[in-house]
């Protein structure tokens, strides 16, 4: 694998001069959509005056506070992928881990779902050892999420009915089979998680036979990536990592839902929801948002303005104004950090192109 920066300097200017570009547009697509919102549905039965009136009042410190918490979020994240890589770098530091997952994160904000890749490779080259086994690391970290959503989405399902919230009939389906589906989807990621555990050499070696009528460079090739993925899932073999990978788990997302409590606080208008709704919250709205179950499905925005209207009982406007808040919060904080940790990296935009560049190679 290829120097990770090789260019440091003009990498700096380059990261520096493109975010302020994408920082404009994105501003200028942002006003342009609320003046056209403004303009078409002036005359319709949507209240501006409700969605502004919801956006009055913030507590600024509340808003600091669920920031921290955010940023405590990346350091728990850190802390698991230092489990994670144990077997391969005992002694990586969890500082550098640290700035790789705000860089990480930040890129996925900035560049979208290509952005994914780029915690992974920046981790792989600091801690000299292959992407295909940062990848594993990474799908592993996927794996521990979408039970950890699952956990809380049983928890809200078990939860609302007993609830004094109100329960919409937009959301009836949900939980008529999301109970089903959830459990579903937990007994599919366990065996996958049993299935990853197994991959041992002798698998990769079984797999690299049946398919040895490929050219000798390209076996070649699947070698290297089939022995490196086995090495990133060396963590799955031993009882006590997965026990401190799923530990952090809880920690990574106890964090997360402390923030959006947080972020609750900071509005008038949900201040008065407990932790136990938080925790409702987060777990139908996280479910829907991953799985795109109907009723419920359709992206983190479009989850929590249905949760805010048919479980809690929000107008439109003001469920609309605080998804738009919880987005914002949650998604652009960590943006300064990251540009900065990458321009100190020397890290250009590039960096997914270099990515793929190297994979291929």
């Amino acid at each position: 694998m290829r120097q990770l920066y090789p260019h440091n300097g003009a990498g700096g200017r380059n990261i520096a001069g493109s975010s302020k570009k994408r920082i404009l547009i994105a501003v200028a697509v942002l006003a342009a959509l609320i003046a056209f919102g403004a303009i078409r549905y002036r005359g319709s039965q949507f209240a501006w005056d409700v969605f502004w009136h919801a956006m009055a009042g913030v507590s600024w410190i509340w808003l600091a506070v669920a920031v921290g918490f955010l940023y405590v979020s990346y350091w728990a994240r850190a802390l698991r992928w230092r489990a994670m890589l144990a077997p391969l770098r005992a002694s990586a530091s969890t500082r550098s881990l640290t700035e790789a997952t705000i860089i990480g994160f930040t890129a996925v904000v900035l560049l979208g779902r290509p952005g994914e890749l780029v915690r992974p490779y920046i981790i792989a080259n600091k801690e000299k050892v292959s992407f295909s086994s940062q990848m594993a690391a990474w799908l592993l970290e996927r794996i521990f999420d979408l039970l950890m959503v699952l956990a809380i989405f049983g928890f809200a399902l078990a939860v609302v009915p007993a609830s004094k919230l109100h329960l919409g009939a937009g959301l009836r389906f949900v939980f008529r089979a999301g109970g089903y589906l959830s459990a579903g989807i937990g007994l599919l990621c366990l065996s996958l998680l049993f299935g990853l555990r197994r991959f041992s050499g002798a698998t990769a070696g079984r797999l690299e036979e049946a398919l040895g009528f490929l050219p000798p460079a390209i076996q070649s090739k699947l070698h290297s990536v089939t022995k490196s993925f086995a090495e990133g899932m060396g963590a799955t073999l031993s009882t006590g990592l997965l026990g401190a990978i799923a530990a952090y788990s809880v920690l990574v997302w106890s964090v997360i839902l402390a923030a959006m409590y947080s972020i609750f606080r900071a509005l008038p208008a949900t201040s008065g929801l407990s932790l136990l709704q938080t925790a409702v919250f987060l777990g139908l709205v996280s479910f829907g948002a991953a799985v795109q179950i109907p009723g419920i499905g359709g992206g983190f925005q479009v989850a929590s303005v249905l949760v805010l209207t048919e479980i809690f009982g929000f107008r439109l406007e003001t469920a609309s104004a605080v998804a738009i808040l919880l987005w914002v919060v949650a998604y652009l904080p960590v943006v300064p950090a990251g540009l900065l940790l990458a321009a100190k990296e020397g890290i250009g935009w590039r960096i997914t192109r270099q990515i793929e560049e190297d994979v291929v190679a």
